[in-house]
C-alpha cells in the first residue's frame, strides 16, 4: 500500500473511533462518512471542537429545525473540519433560507446547504437557489418517480456548472442510459449518473471508465455495491490515473479495514466496507490544497472532483439518515 494510503487509512480508523464514541447512539453507517471528511483534509478529529461546533448548530437553529435532524452528526463534522464554523454556519443558514424560496422544506436542503456554503459567494445564493430548482424540475421531467428531495443536492451542484441547465441534465440522461445495462435503472443508478455529470470528458468516456472500473474490482473478488455506493464509484472513474491503479489502491485499503473492528462478521458489510475503501482513495488522490470557493459559478478540474466527492458522500449521508430513520420505526 502507498504510504500515503496508509497514513489515511490510520486516520480514519482513529476519527471514526473518536467520533463514535464521543457521539454514541447515531447511526452506525453516520460515523464512518463522518469521519472520511476529516480524513480527505488529513485531520484528526478534535472532539472538544465538534461539540463547540454543536453548540453553534444548537444556537443558530430552533429545536425541531431540519439542520437538528438525523443527518445533524454529519453537519457538525461539515463545521468542525473547516476553520471559522461560526461564519459557515452563518452562511449554510442564509444559503438554506433561499433554498426554501425555491423547494419544500426537508432534511435534505440543510445538507445542500452546508456543502454549498463552503463553494458559493453569498451574493450568488439567489441565483444559485434558483437554478438549483430549474435543474431539480428538468430533473424530474426525466424520472418522475426517482427525482425526490435527495436529489436537491446534486441539482445544486450542478448549479454551479458553466453548461446551461438543459446541458447539465441531457448529460445527466445520457450517463443514466449508457450505464443501465450495466448496473439496472434506480436511484442508485440516478446518483451515479448525476455524479459523473459534476466531471469532465464526455459521457461515453466516463461511463466507460465507470464499467471498466467495476468490472475490474469484480474480476479480482471485489464486488461494488449497486446501490448508493455507486455514487463514490463515479468519484473514483473521474480520478486521472490509469485505473489499473486505481482498482489496486482500493484493493489495498478494503484489506486493510478488513483487519479492522467494525468490518468483520458483526460489523458493516463488505459493500459499505468497499465503498469506504473508495472515499479514502478518492480523498487521497484529489488535490485537497486547492480551494473548492469560487468567485463564479463554474466546476473544472479539481473543484469538479472535489464536488463530486462531496455528492457522492451526501449520497452515503443521506442513505444513513434513511437507515436511522428506518430502524426508529
Amino acid at each position: 500500500m502507498r504510504e500515503t494510503l496508509y497514513k489515511s487509512c490510520e486516520n480514519f480508523i482513529e476519527n471514526r473511533d473518536a467520533i463514535k464514541s464521543a457521539f454514541a447512539w447515531e447511526s452506525e453507517y453516520l460515523y464512518p462518512v463522518c469521519a472520511a471528511m476529516f480524513t480527505e483534509k488529513s485531520k484528526t478529529v478534535n472532539i472538544e471542537y465538534m461539540k463547540q461546533c454543536r453548540d453553534i448548530l444548537k444556537a443558530r437553529t430552533g429545536l425541531f429545525s431540519n439542520f437538528r435532524a438525523t443527518g445533524k452528526l454529519a453537519m457538525l463534522s461539515m463545521l468542525a473540519v473547516e476553520g471559522n464554523p461560526e461564519g459557515r454556519m452563518d452562511q449554510a443558514l442564509q444559503m438554506y433560507d433561499a433554498l426554501k424560496g425555491h423547494f419544500f422544506t426537508s432534511e435534505y436542503l440543510p445538507l445542500a446547504s452546508m456543502i454549498l456554503a463552503d463553494m458559493v459567494h453569498p451574493v450568488q445564493y439567489g441565483e444559485i437557489a434558483a437554478r438549483t430548482r430549474r435543474i431539480y424540475n428538468l430533473m424530474k421531467e426525466n424520472h418522475p418517480f426517482l427525482t425526490s428531495g435527495e436529489d436537491s443536492v446534486f441539482a445544486a451542484l450542478l448549479a454551479l456548472s458553466e453548461r446551461t441547465d438543459e446541458q447539465a441534465v441531457a448529460e445527466m440522461e445520457q450517463c443514466y442510459q449508457l450505464l443501465r445495462q450495466e448496473f439496472g435503472i434506480g436511484n442508485a443508478l440516478q446518483s451515479l449518473s448525476h455524479v459523473l455529470a459534476l466531471g469532465n470528458g464526455t459521457p461515453e468516456e466516463k461511463c466507460t471508465r465507470t464499467i471498466e472500473l467495476y468490472r475490474r474490482l469484480k474480476d479480482s473478488g471485489y464486488k461494488y455495491g449497486r446501490e448508493y455506493e455507486l455514487a463514490t464509484l463515479g468519484v473514483l472513474a473521474l480520478l486521472p490515473g490509469e485505473l489499473e491503479d486505481i482498482a489496486k489502491d482500493v484493493m489495498d485499503v478494503d484489506n486493510y479495514l478488513a483487519g479492522e473492528k467494525g468490518y468483520g462478521f458483526f460489523g458493516l458489510g463488505k459493500k459499505q466496507r468497499l465503498m469506504h475503501a473508495g472515499m479514502l482513495v478518492a480523498g487521497d488522490r484529489i488535490d485537497a490544497e486547492e480551494s473548492p470557493v469560487m468567485g463564479t459559478a463554474a466546476i473544472s478540474g479539481t473543484i469538479s472532483l472535489i464536488a463530486a466527492q462531496q455528492a457522492a458522500m451526501y449520497a452515503a449521508i443521506a442513505s444513513a439518515a434513511a437507515a436511522s430513520n428506518a430502524a426508529n420505526y
